[in-house]
């Protein structure tokens, strides 16, 4: 449910922002201080996320794989709305920003329609926890390590 918020809410946040352009500093500034704090919260609230979704094995493996594509996007991101502004030369103002802000809201509805059709992993794939009673760290019983 959190993810639906940032992604539906963030996609509306940039889309008041794209249809009020210059007229309400005030809107402006509250949009992008919302937008921003979603960022973090993302990025905070992930590993408990693919947790719900892939259960605990391995999830720090997703995660660094998650941190991977969130870092591509931090530097890849900027460098296309500043190609796409810089393609816009000559528009004045907010003008310049309207395709990467109709980009950045079609990825936010890509995002909230996977978002809704991901389903997490069925719990009969999950691994079994290996601190069960009778297990050491490689999941093999004491019996076991007794013969090997």
């Amino acid at each position: 449910n959190i993810y639906r918020m940032y992604l539906g809410v963030g996609a509306l946040l940039y889309l008041v922002i794209e249809l009020t352009t210059n007229s309400n500093k005030v809107l402006f500034l509250i949009c992008a201080m919302l937008i921003l704090s979603f960022y973090g919260a993302g990025f905070a609230t992930a590993p408990a996320y693919l947790r719900d979704l892939f259960g605990t094995y391995q999830v720090g493996a997703i995660h660094g794989r998650l941190l991977t594509a969130w870092s591509v996007a931090g530097v890849l991101g900027p460098m296309i709305v500043n190609a796409i502004a810089d393609a816009h030369k000559g528009e004045a103002g907010p003008a310049r920003y309207t395709t990467s802000f109709i980009i950045m809201i079609v990825l936010l509805v890509i995002g909230f329609v996977a978002n809704e059709l991901i389903r997490p992993v069925d719990a009969k794939w999950h691994e079994k926890d290996d601190a069960t009673p009778g297990r050491r760290s490689g999941g093999r019983s004491e019996e076991q390590e007794a013969t090997r």
